[in-house]
């Protein structure tokens, strides 16, 4: 992706691109909060959604996966969602392993939409992108970010790269 424009001046798609990779960051730092810092979701919680989607929508594929490896291990991977989550986050935020951090964003978009969205068998295929929505929008956004370079704009990186060629131009 080019960053800036011959004039030196930000792209609009470096600039969209990145408000988005920090959007996306955000919503994530909100979804990663009251998961770390609340005893719900860990207790209980993530057990209660697991139990939810092999009730309502676990595609078949995952729903042994679900009962078999996730239900008893569940406060183990409880606590990986709730740390994985804060660390997509602030990977988006702070433009830091942007690409690392999409990958496994784009991962866990995957599993959830596997888990959760089945839409039913007999289904028809319109349905199936209907009910994937929740996470597969997200699932392309990971996947822009992971082949793309969304951390050059408004980025730790970025900032600390201005700051040195700005101390290089002054002396």
């Amino acid at each position: 992706m080019k960053v800036s424009s011959s004039s030196g001046l930000p792209t609009t798609s470096a600039r969209s691109l990145s408000a988005l990779r920090i959007a996306i960051g955000c919503l994530f730092l909100i979804f990663a909060e009251y998961k770390v810092f609340g005893m719900e979701f860990t207790r209980g919680g993530f057990q209660h959604w697991i139990n939810l989607f092999l009730q309502d929508g676990a595609y078949p594929f995952m729903a042994p996966i679900l009962k078999n490896f996730v239900l008893p291990h569940s406060t183990v991977i409880a606590l990986f969602v709730a740390y994985g989550e804060l660390a997509i986050g602030l990977a988006m935020v702070s433009g830091i392993l942007v690409r690392p951090a999409s990958v496994c964003g784009l991962i866990y978009m995957f599993t959830l939409l596997f888990s959760s969205n089945y839409p039913g068998a007999n289904a028809p295929l319109w349905k199936y992108f209907g009910a994937s929505l929740d996470h597969s929008v997200l699932a392309l956004c990971f996947a822009a970010f992971a082949l793309t370079n969304p951390q050059e704009l408004w980025s730790i990186h970025s900032l600390r790269r201005r700051s040195l060629s700005r101390e290089r131009f002054h002396r």
